[in-house]
């Protein structure tokens, strides 16, 4: 049985867990490092307070589950109800939002076309698609899709906020990396199969951008090789070597965390994947218990959990 809450709790813990330290500075981090769930840090919210990183997501599942299908406007619409009525959120209130996703999100109110709104600029390759696209590895796994099907799926979340082929093939590696796991594949062999996948629908220039991930080894790296930046392609990195590079939820999240920089969606990010690796019985009890709206999250996650099976 598919069980969605492990990546989606993952998720949404790593993300509330790197919160309060959003944009703070590595060095600082790696003096004192934080191993456990604060809140009002960089932001005037509650201990267990998630972003925009798992606003999305939930966005995401609760379009899926409307029709049990993805629908990119049925997608657009739950984004709108988050950026305009603060739907989704922990707090009842919306205190994250990037700008290439409000932007997409205004052009898809305007009357764009869901698959048309999102911004595909060079400079629009933020992470902002990538940190919510989870719930597609597990569908996508659920319905056994193959490459091409997994990448049309993907590339079309996507392209709702972000529409440059740099973000798509992050959000492609992340998805197909996933879906190893749920196939019980260990890390490494996970790591191998997407060096392996054929990416050749993407141009030569946007492939090498993930070259550090396909054509080297990602987790022999040194810390201060590994960015934690909002570009995707530094997500994606962090993402990867943080949990190649550890042997533990509970490691993972707190590595990922107090890298610095955009600690919320890099948390998130390694949350997704290390949860569905290590399962929910092995994420921190008292990250759980600190994580506002759990039980919200969970029902969205059972319902999810009925399409999935």
């Amino acid at each position: 049985m598919i069980d969605s809450k492990n990546g989606i709790i993952g998720l949404a813990v790593g993300d509330a867990m790197g919160v309060p330290l959003e944009f703070c500075f590595r060095e600082k981090l790696m003096a004192n490092l934080t191993t456990e769930m604060l809140g009002y840090g960089s932001h005037n919210v509650p201990k267990g307070s998630w972003s925009d990183d798992t606003s999305m997501t939930l966005c995401l599942i609760d379009a899926i589950n409307t029709t049990g299908k993805i629908v990119p406007k049925d997608v657009a619409d739950n984004f709108v109800k988050w950026a305009e009525n603060e739907e989704y959120t922990p707090c009842g209130k919306r205190f994250d939002i990037g700008r290439t996703c409000l932007q997409a999100i205004m052009n898809y109110e305007r009357g764009v076309d869901p698959v048309d709104a999102g911004l595909d600029g060079e400079l629009n390759n933020g992470n902002g698609s990538l940190m919510r696209i989870l719930p597609l590895i597990y569908y996508c796994y659920s319905k056994n899709m193959n490459e091409e099907d997994i990448y049309y799926n993907v590339k079309d979340i996507s392209s709702i906020t972000h529409k440059h082929e740099i973000s798509i093939m992050g959000c492609y590696i992340y998805v197909l990396f996933g879906i190893e796991l749920l196939k019980k594949k260990n890390l490494a062999e996970a790591y191998n199969k997407i060096k392996k996948v054929d990416y050749s629908m993407f141009s030569k220039e946007c492939i090498s951008k993930y070259d550090r991930i396909l054509k080297q080894n990602i987790e022999k790296y040194k810390l201060d090789d590994i960015s934690s930046t909002g570009y995707v392609v530094a997500t994606l990195e962090a993402t990867l070597w943080t949990i190649l590079t550890t042997d533990s939820f509970d490691s993972a999240i707190i590595k990922a965390i107090n890298l610095g920089n955009d600690t919320d969606t890099v948390g998130a990010c390694v949350g997704g994947l290390a949860g569905i690796y290590y399962g929910l019985e092995n994420i921190n009890k008292n990250w759980i218990m600190d994580l506002q709206k759990y039980d919200y999250i969970e029902n969205l996650c059972n319902q999810f959990n009925l399409i999935l099976n």
